[in-house]
């Protein structure tokens, strides 16, 4: 029997004497009705009433098996499972069977369940799936034993209905499906049985395209805050992909509403992504394993961890420090032996790495290491010493709900190790969406079948192409596919899902005053159409102004000064204690020399598993230092160097500190690189070596600079030879080259030199890849080196450039002007404070190469 809502609502104003109760698909829909029903109640005038009985049917059922747990049934009904119990026990069941992918099929085991029980779908055996989930139901029921889960429960409370405190009439609000199990409940509760649906509203449907979703998204944000500020009170906005584009939704509404956030989002995020939650999962991970760098970064910086208001300053800067001492994983150990013992931070983390030795390693029971994790957590000072806001708040108290679900376990797992019951308790987490209760908002952000059954003012429906509505049919895989089409299972066929998703848009069309329906054409280069479901609604432009962001309101409200920025104060120090890297800098970008020689401001850099770049470079300085200074010249290679080679290979691990394993694969490829090396040494005429990573002091412009020149050789044909060690694989001459040269270290130390230069080279240690690169005075110097063509213009060629990088440099030349644009900035690590970007369009960028 059929109940208008207007009749519905009398009859839930006459309070709870009336004893109804009224049970909706989901809670979204419950608590619109509710708001709904508030509002009906501020029309006759009252500021006072009570609230009405309205909740999910699924609620509805629970709070009959508790109800009778606290009455003379409580010792006939069955222990009800849990959520997380449910899934535990299937994942149980399908570990049994050998199946790699656990987590991912006990989950579909369980959705086959609930589904086979609410549409009374017998499992079967028509393929390998169903009859693998066949032989898995009978293990689950087993083990289930006596005990009841969500999906029976239902079917279990038949016989006691009786006995139970029960309503005098419950409404079925908006169920526009009645699955089998639902409707034989309702027909089993043995009162009145009412079946109520939405007020159609009269109004007009409109059909609108846009060029992108990006474009769709940004109209059906500024058509929402039109409605707005028109005085809509109920504004609903559709999209059928919500989960996915959550994000861009969220920033997209919020850069349009301005300053207010008059919206809500109904899909909520995973607790884990939550950062209190968050750092709770991490601290306990760190209590027991290695975690990277980042992780630790982040856990240092974190407000949620005791004493992190007090020491903010000195976290952040421990932070940077941590990155020079500390390597690309950390264990809690090493982190607290880099504390200062005067920080909080350290006193908290000894705290909790102190209950490492209360069995840790043991195994415990779920709701043991609930508490063990409990204790782990306080004494890590979590949650902080400020307040927690609102959403931080719930986030917490979810968290302990979750806690909660995990020591519920004890009934049907058995004691596990850590590393067990903290995936256990990181899945409960990853699976839980929550969404912190806000104010109530007028404008609501669903998804798809969230909007099923609302009432709205105003209504868009977005993202309708051909490919996103109608639904796909998806039958579940565990099920025999007959039966679930004979049952009507919506999703089972693409018929039935068809029926459904025109019914739903029905549905839309008559749930608000206005409604707009819209899709894309463009999804990047491909074309999409509209679905044929709103194929018969008119096409019409969506009127929609345009509202300025608030920071262009800010930028209009601006009082311009100028400032001549490219020029800083001249440079007083005669000596620039980062050397001629300052020239390089001021060659790529006068910026980039300011900020980093001046400033001293660098990229913070994360440390990285084994040896960088860099290190690998200083490895083979060294080992050619080393192998040098015993072979002396080009005679020496005569002779049998294998001893040499391993001395010096052994002297450079030495050098920088490498032990264990990695010491010993190092030492190795040194030797190996030390023979190829050698092979191109002896080509090369007579020559020996004049000096071995020497110091030397640079002059140009009236500055001095500080150099190492790695090597220089005294030749037999007359001269010397300035060489450089390079390891990478990019590396040419041409990078000298004026003006503005990519590495100008060796022209300048040709320049400056007292001594005779008539070659300057990078000898390429580079396996496969061994050769000298550069510039000479004539072809004897070193072979394969190109001759230059006019030796003594090149110096000073060089010589100028070097002279006119200095003079820059010294009278403050500091302008952001990339060499080679963003390609210069790639690496450079300083965007965030020239704001390169804001100079240069990213997007006009063309692609270049390595």
């Amino acid at each position: 029997m059929q109940i208008e809502k207007g009749k519905l609502f009398s009859r839930l104003a006459e309070g709870h004497a009336a004893r109804i109760t009224v049970v909706t698909p989901n809670k979204r829909l419950s608590q619109a009705l509710m708001l709904e029903f508030d509002s009906f109640q501020i029309e006759r005038k009252l500021s006072v009433w009570e609230a009405p009985d309205i909740l999910p049917f699924g609620a509805f059922v629970q709070r009959l098996y508790e109800d009778g747990l606290y009455s003379d049934l409580s010792a006939e009904l069955p222990m009800l499972l849990t959520p997380a119990q449910e899934e535990e026990i299937w994942k149980q069941v399908v570990a049994g069977s050998g199946l790699l992918a656990v987590d991912g099929t006990a989950a579909k085991c369980r959705d086959a369940w609930n589904l086979a029980n609410l549409w009374r779908v017998r499992p079967g055996e028509s393929n390998e799936d169903t009859s693998a989930f066949s032989q898995w139901l009978n293990h689950y029921k087993r083990k289930i034993g006596s005990d009841v889960d969500s999906a029976q429960l239902p079917d279990l409370l038949h016989k006691f209905l009786p006995e139970l405190k029960r309503p005098k009439t419950v409404v079925a609000y908006a169920f526009d499906i009645l699955p089998p199990q639902t409707k034989e409940f309702l027909d089993a509760l043995g009162i009145e049985v009412l079946f109520s649906k939405p007020t159609p509203r009269a109004g007009g449907a409109s059909r609108a395209a846009f060029d992108s979703p990006k474009k769709e998204l940004e109209a059906a944000a500024q058509w929402a805050r039109a409605r707005l500020e028109a005085g809509a009170t109920r504004i609903g906005v559709v999209f059928p992909s919500l989960q996915e584009r959550r994000k861009e939704v969220a920033r997209v509404f919020s850069r349009v509403m301005g300053d207010v956030k008059p919206f809500n989002i109904s899909i909520g995020i995973p607790l884990d992504r939550y950062p209190v939650v968050a750092l709770a999962l991490l601290v306990l991970r760190f209590s027991e394993e290695q975690l990277s760098f980042d992780e630790v970064s982040r856990l240092v910086r974190s407000p949620f961890i005791g004493g992190a208001e007090s020491e903010l300053g000195a976290r952040m800067k421990l932070d940077l420090r941590l990155r020079d001492k500390l390597g690309a994983t950390v264990a809690l150990p090493k982190l607290i032996a880099f504390l200062d013992k005067s920080l909080v931070l350290r006193q908290k983390l000894e705290k909790a790495f102190a209950l490492r030795e209360t069995g840790l390693f043991a195994q415990k029971t779920p709701a043991e290491w609930a508490r063990h994790f409990s204790a782990v957590l306080e004494a890590a000072g979590f949650p902080g010493e400020r307040p927690l806001d609102s959403d931080e708040f719930q986030a917490r108290a979810k968290w302990h709900e979750a806690l909660g679900e995990l020591s519920k376990l004890d009934r049907i797992s058995s004691p596990l190790p850590f590393n067990e019951v903290f995936s256990i308790l990181r899945k409960i987490c990853a699976d839980t969406l929550f969404q912190p209760e806000t104010p109530d908002t007028p404008i609501q952000v669903l998804g798809l079948l969230e909007s099923v059954g609302a009432e709205f003012d105003h209504l868009w429906v977005t993202g309708l192409t051909d490919e996103a509505w109608p639904l796909k049919s998806a039958p579940n895989p565990f099920l025999p596919l007959a039966p679930q089409r004979k049952a009507g299972i919506p999703e089972a066929s693409a018929e039935t899902s068809l029926a459904l998703d025109r019914r739903i848009t029905d549905g839309w069309k008559q749930a608000a005053g206005e409604v707009v329906f819209s899709f894309f054409t463009k999804e990047q280069d491909r074309d999409v159409l509209a679905s044929p479901l709103i194929a018969d609604v008119p096409e019409k432009k969506v009127e929609v102004p345009a509202f300025p962001r608030l920071r262009d309101l800010i930028f209009a409200s601006r009082k311009v000064q100028i400032i001549e920025d490219r020029v800083a104060p001249a440079v007083r120090a005669k000596q620039i204690r980062s050397g001629t890297k300052v020239l390089s800098d001021q060659a790529a970008c006068p910026f980039r020399a300011f900020a980093r020689h001046r400033l001293s401001a660098e990229e913070m850099e994360e440390p990285a598993d084994g040896l960088d770049a860099s290190e690998r470079g200083k490895l083979v300085h060294e080992l050619m230092r080393h192998l040098w200074e015993q072979i002396k010249n080009s005679e020496g290679l005569k002779g049998d160097v294998s001893s040499a080679i391993e001395q010096a290979a052994a002297a450079a691990v030495k050098e920088l500190k490498l032990e264990g394993r990695i010491a010993e694969l190092e030492r190795a490829r040194l030797a190996r690189l030390a023979r190829e090396w050698l092979e191109v040494e002896k080509a090369r005429p007579a020559f020996s070596i004049f000096s071995l990573e020497e110091k030397r002091t640079l002059e140009f412009a009236g500055l001095e600079f500080g150099a190492r020149i790695d090597r220089m050789d005294k030749l037999e044909s007359g001269g010397h030879a300035i060489i450089d060690y390079k390891t990478g694989g990019s590396i040419t001459p041409r990078r000298w080259d004026p003006p503005r040269p990519d590495e100008p270290q060796l022209a300048l130390y040709a320049v400056a030199a007292k001594e005779e230069i008539s070659a300057v080279a990078f000898a390429k240690v580079r396996p496969g890849e061994m050769r000298f690169m550069g510039y000479s005075r004539d072809d004897k110097a070193i072979p394969k080196v190109q001759k230059a063509k006019a030796w003594q213009p090149l110096l000073r060629a060089w010589k100028d450039e070097a002279e006119s990088l200095g003079t820059s440099f010294a009278r403050g030349d500091a302008g952001v002007d990339p060499k080679k644009d963003l390609m210069t900035c790639r690496y450079c690590g300083l965007e965030t404070l020239c704001r390169v970007y804001e100079k240069i369009n990213v997007l006009a960028e063309e692609e270049f190469e390595e």
